[in-house]
């Protein structure tokens, strides 16, 4: 099992080169839509995945009860607007996300709920221009993940902060790392009983084989560092657990 070293040499080494093209990783969504599209039960493969996406979409609205417009970033099938749109009903939706049978999913599933105006946008978020002062409320769930170097974190944070109003609120749910390795290795692998729990050793294994191949996620305290460092001050933490973090910031 390679649990541990897999997640350390992403820590440590970060070499990018090794990792999945974003043409793979649109490719891999766009044949995994079914996985991503149960309100109930949320993406199997995240711990506290329903946990999650009520809280996330409760701060949301509770910060934010006036909002009129949504950018739901990595949408998958929609389940976060969905959610939202349940306490948020008025809400104009953009969902954006790198596959097109995963926003097409989607808009099917928030079209048949939402009364405001919803607009589709297959991009990667490091390509896509969101202007300033669009919308007031962003969700980014298991996606941020996908970022590598630090200068995109930033330049994506950045892009955040310019695109909410004032008094608009991001709120992201992500797989995490921790800076110390004994407790970064603790916690791989206790994901690792988690998924074994959830289904069996074979499905623990493919888990970690595509996070190894695709994904980069950073610890929690280096994205609210960067979340204060492109302008936010008012920062949440509303859950975490094992190697995944719920967390906003609010724009002031």
């Amino acid at each position: 099992m390679q649990r541990v070293g897999l997640v350390l040499n992403l820590e440590k080494s970060m070499d990018y080169s090794k990792k999945s093209t974003v043409a793979e990783i649109r490719d891999r969504f766009d044949h995994d839509v079914a996985r991503f599209s149960n309100l109930q039960t949320g993406q199997s493969a995240t711990i506290d995945a329903p946990l999650v996406l009520d809280l996330i979409t409760h701060a949301a609205a509770t910060v934010t009860p006036h909002a009129t417009d949504l950018l739901d970033v990595g949408c998958g099938a929609g389940n976060y607007s969905l959610k939202l749109l349940e306490r948020l009903p008025a809400l104009n939706v953009t969902l954006v996300d790198l596959s097109r049978p995963m926003l097409d999913r989607a808009a099917m599933r928030v079209e048949a709920i939402a009364t405001g105006h919803i607009t589709t946008q297959q991009s990667d978020i490091r390509e896509l221009e969101l202007g300033d002062g669009t919308v007031d409320v962003i969700l980014a769930a298991a996606v941020l993940h996908h970022l590598r170097e630090d200068v995109q974190w930033e330049a994506v944070f950045a892009k955040f902060w310019r695109a909410l109003r004032p008094n608009g609120s991001l709120w992201i749910s992500d797989l995490i790392l921790h800076t110390t390795p004994p407790i970064n290795e603790m916690m791989w692998s206790r994901y690792g009983d988690y998924l074994t729990e959830f289904q069996d050793a074979a499905y623990r294994e493919k888990v970690f084989a595509y996070i190894e191949k695709e994904d980069t996620p950073r610890p929690l305290m280096f994205q609210i560092d960067m979340l204060r460092k492109v302008g936010f001050s008012d920062i949440e933490i509303l859950h975490k657990n094992s190697n995944f973090a719920a967390f906003g910031a609010i724009k002031r």
